[in-house]
């Protein structure tokens, strides 16, 4: 049996509670930060500057503009908190289809479930049993080259997230919210070095930009886990069998940070009033320069992550990552290691995360699988 307590495991763990929680950022559907592929996983939660493949949805849509075949179907499970429970698991399903050499569409699907929720008033009590409270997020993007070395893609999203638990005094409904995502990607040509060719690349994702979401009508409103991603890379293309890549990757929550607005020396409901009168345009501004110790504090809202992938005959990958977050925002330290095997037209992808930080990391020890399948027609990008 399952207690509520589960619930509030994951939701303060995605939106990063700690020790020193006042001014930790918190949003709405978390479950949109957490990385649904065991590729970027095995990379150390990166993927807005590696190379395009059919999980680019969540990480940066314009990847999909130099995808190399016409068409991609893809599946992975990620489950979640597996040393304690073992029915949460975050679902991901993609499809994307080159129109021409320069623009692709995408869709994809995301969905969070949370298993039996067992309700109690004590251990002996029973209160009631609510089955699967779940989150999901569909989204479509399109994706088109600007240049033979650049592109650009918008994203749209339906999220809803259906938390509440039905009790004699409210009638339980799903929160729902629309956001956008927009995107650039660039990918250099080949160029012939002494010893080796390599190329650039470099990616930006402004991701989730959209309304608060409520659950009670007239009720708190939460912000979205609107998110700038930006990085770049480089591969080393050793031969035409061996090529070396490195990516790295930084991360800020376009959150405000919750602060003591009054002045009377602690956060309190006057100052979380108001913290949400704070809108979600106004709050993507102020998120720059808004935490209370200056620029320093800033600086400690920015995650990175540093991830390295061997490729030997676009048919056997090793991966692998390190992801590193202020332990005042956080703490979530990690190393991640990670595989894929290609046959034909199939690939499967798996990660595996170490936790490196005193909090413990729900996806600790958890094995990440995902399947993919590239169609259709090649496409040559060089």
């Amino acid at each position: 049996m399952k207690k509520l307590l589960i619930l509030s495991m994951v939701t303060l763990f995605a939106c990063k509670l700690t020790a020193q929680e006042d001014r930790v950022i918190t949003t709405a559907v978390p479950f949109l930060t957490i990385a649904g592929d065991a590729r970027a996983s095995g990379l150390g939660d990166l993927g807005v500057a590696t190379e395009s493949d059919v999980f680019s949805q969540q990480w940066n849509a314009a990847k999909y503009a130099f995808a190399n075949q016409k068409i991609g179907i893809s599946a992975s499970y990620t489950p979640f908190l597996q040393s304690v429970i073992t029915d949460i698991a975050l679902l991901n399903a993609n499809f994307y289809n080159k129109i021409d050499d320069n623009s692709a569409f995408a869709v994809s699907l995301r969905f969070f479930s949370l298993g039996e929720i067992v309700l109690r008033q004590s251990i002996e009590d029973i209160n009631g049993t609510v089955t699967e409270p779940n989150e999901f997020a569909i989204d479509g993007s399109y994706a088109l080259k600007l240049s033979p070395t650049f592109s650009m893609a918008v994203a749209g999203r339906f999220i809803s997230s259906n938390l509440r638990f039905q009790d004699s005094g409210t009638d339980s409904q799903a929160a729902n919210s629309f956001a956008v995502d927009v995107s650039g990607f660039y990918r250099s040509r080949e160029i012939a070095y002494n010893n080796f060719d390599g190329r650039w690349r470099a990616g930006f994702n402004i991701s989730n930009l959209g309304g608060k979401i409520q659950y009670d009508e007239g009720g708190q409103e939460n912000f979205l886990p609107t998110n700038l991603r930006f990085g770049a890379g480089f591969d080393f293309i050793l031969d035409q069998d061996n090529v070396v890549s490195v990516t790295s990757e930084f991360n800020k929550l376009l959150v405000p940070t919750p602060r003591d607005f009054d002045g009377d020396g602690d956060i309190d409901s006057d100052d979380n009033d108001a913290y949400q009168d704070i809108g979600f345009f106004s709050g993507v501004f102020e998120s720059f320069g808004d935490a209370p110790d200056g620029f320093s504090e800033e600086l400690e809202e920015v995650t990175w992550a540093l991830g390295t992938e061997y490729v030997y005959r676009e048919a056997f990958m090793i991966r692998a990552g390190y992801f590193n977050e202020s332990e005042n925002k956080g703490s979530r330290k990690f190393f991640s290691l990670g595989a894929g095997f290609k046959f034909k037209a199939a690939q499967i992808d798996l990660s595996y995360l170490f936790s490196t930080a005193q909090v413990r990391n729900p996806l600790e020890n958890t094995l990440r699988f995902s399947l993919t399948f590239n169609l259709g027609q090649q496409y040559f990008n060089d």
